[in-house]
């Protein structure tokens, strides 16, 4: 049997552009020799479809349409399509998550996700019935162990594991010959090696080949990596898929069972910020094609570190003529941020507008003269300069459908080192599940082919610009401290108590930090989307209440 994995690109809620691309794979695989194409977890739906499955007319036209693929791919190829069920309970979510199995027009089975994830980004629950029993399908001979994403990750020898099912032993238990995952499984740092494992483990506990099959792509915050596979019941991988990318690729089962393309079945390892790279390009490319609703991305360029890695990557994932850049000088703005500014638009080869903000920010100050009569200037009025930047990217946006970057990073967002309605307005936050540490190494991986981002821009002391010589230290800790106690905190959840003994830095500085974390939530509420890159990003994965008061003592 020559199985077609088909790692696949979806936009979420377009049931009949999905089905199409559905339709394409599924005739390219049955002209490369397939037997089987198989796509990933709610194929036509796309992933997370959040509330969409709760519109009935939305489930109605997804039954039309996955039908209607079924008859349209040639006879002689099976298919594998995630998709919507109706639960036959009387009480509960009214439909599963599921996956499909068709040939010739005729469903001869259909498996129900019996793992439904509830914590980070996920909350399935709120939209699906858990399936029960998990049995294979019989297909031209074989026993297909058919289950989906979730229903792997109860495999690994947890001492507290998440579900008291484990479908992949019940599949290999109930006589199934193979195993076939469809998965729409996020990326994050480290996540490519924990699956690894994950698939490895069921291959070699069940005994059986594993094939993998994942969504690529970009839906709002989350990126979805492909990186598709198959595992030998020995644990070595026979094939993978590229990362970041859609693809289709025929495995051959049985006959490929001692073969692979190498030590590494044809997958080179990646680096982290290869990784990282790959992931934002993506991100940003898919927010803007999916939505439709932009003409070109504009970033506002200070000459620091963030801006120019976030334009830098903008046009990497758009492409020069779809990216615009803005300098909006003021009166602190150093010489050397402007010219950093317009070295930059030179190397990615893309226009700079160039509109100073004096006369906004003096007319802002005359208006406030009398209300702020007799007060010591400080952040309110450093402030006004953030909101007038803020304020012109959002009328070019209104006037010529740009979508505005954020270019904030994680490690401002997280203590509020950031202005709203200010230096966050913008569509899409680029950088704000990246610290600032890893802002730089990703600005030195851009570079590492011939230099894009100025080297001053990587060498100076960051600064907001906003009152004379400023630098961010002034009021912030050191950010190599800074990263790793906000990563402790965020990302590991660890206590004042614990991220001290392991950092050794002062219980003052700690303190200090994790209440601003804490105290800024009020303004990450009103960010834009982030794009996730880590195991905690701030957004849909990780939910704290805006009014609280949590003491760090």
């Amino acid at each position: 049997m020559k199985i077609a994995i088909a790692q696949i690109n979806p936009v979420v809620g377009d049931l009949k552009g999905n089905a199409d691309k559905v339709l394409d794979y599924a005739h390219r695989a049955y002209a490369m020799g397939g037997d089987l194409a198989v796509f990933p977890e709610l194929t036509l739906v796309g992933y997370p479809p959040h509330d969409l499955v709760e519109y009935e007319s939305f489930v109605r036209e997804e039954e039309r349409q996955r039908l209607a693929v079924a008859r349209l791919v040639p006879p002689e190829i099976g298919l594998i399509l995630g998709g919507l069920a109706p639960s036959e309970r009387r009480t509960g979510k009214h439909l599963h998550n599921s996956a499909y199995l068709y040939e010739d027009g005729e469903e001869l089975g259909v498996a129900h996700k019996a793992l439904l994830p509830t914590y980070d980004v996920f909350d399935e629950l709120r939209h699906f019935a858990p399936g029960f029993g998990c049995s294979p399908i019989r297909w031209r001979g074989d026993r297909i162990g058919l289950h989906i994403c979730e229903d792997l990750w109860n495999v690994g020898p947890e001492a507290h594991p998440k579900y008291s099912l484990n479908p992949v032993k019940e599949l290999a238990q109930s006589g199934a010959t193979l195993l076939i995952n469809i998965s729409a499984s996020p990326h994050s740092q480290l996540k490519l090696s924990s699956r690894d494992v994950l698939i490895q483990s069921a291959a070699t506990f069940s005994g059986l080949p594993y094939v993998f099959v994942n969504q690529v792509g970009a839906n709002t915050e989350l990126i979805f990596d492909g990186s598709s596979c198959v595992c030998l019941p020995d644990g070595r991988l026979a094939t993978r898929l590229p990362a970041f990318e859609e693809a289709l690729q025929l495995w051959e089962w049985p006959d490929s069972m001692s073969k692979t393309d190498g030590p590494d079945a044809g997958y080179t390892a990646r680096q982290p910020m290869q990784d990282l790279h790959d992931a934002l390009v993506l991100g940003i490319r898919d927010y803007f094609h999916k939505t439709g609703a932009f003409t070109k991305a504009v970033v506002g360029l200070s000459g620091g570190i963030d801006s120019a890695v976030t334009c830098a990557l903008a046009v990497r994932a758009l492409g020069p003529d779809r990216v615009v850049g803005v300098s909006m000088p003021s009166k602190f703005s150093s010489d050397h941020s402007v010219e950093d500014a317009v070295h930059l638009a030179e190397a990615l080869r893309i226009p700079l507008l160039d509109i100073p903000i004096r006369g906004v920010v003096a007319a802002v100050d005359q208006a406030l003269k009398v209300s702020f009569a007799g007060t010591e200037a400080g952040v309110a009025e450093e402030n006004i300069q953030a909101r007038a930047r803020g304020t012109l990217l959002m009328a070019l946006s209104n006037k010529y459908g740009y979508l505005v970057l954020a270019t904030g990073n994680k490690s401002e967002l997280a203590v509020g080192y950031a202005t709203l309605y200010g230096d966050m307005n913008g569509g899409l936050s680029v950088l704000g599940d990246v610290f600032k540490g890893s802002v730089y190494a990703l600005a030195g991986y851009i570079n590492k082919d011939g230099t894009v981002i100025p080297k001053r821009t990587l060498t100076k002391a960051p600064s907001a610009e906003l009152r004379p010589d400023q630098k961010d230290q002034d009021t912030l800790p050191r950010y190599e401290q800074l990263d790793e106690v906000l990563r402790r905190y965020i990302e590991e959840q660890e206590s004042l108590d614990e991220i001290g003994e392991a950092t050794g830095f002062s219980r003052e500085l700690v303190a200090r930090i994790l209440a601003d974390v804490d105290r800024n939530e009020y303004k990450r509420r009103q960010a834009a989307p982030c794009l996730r890159t880590s195991s905690k990003a701030f957004g849909p994965g990780r939910c704290l209440p805006v009014v609280m008061r949590r003491v760090h003592r």
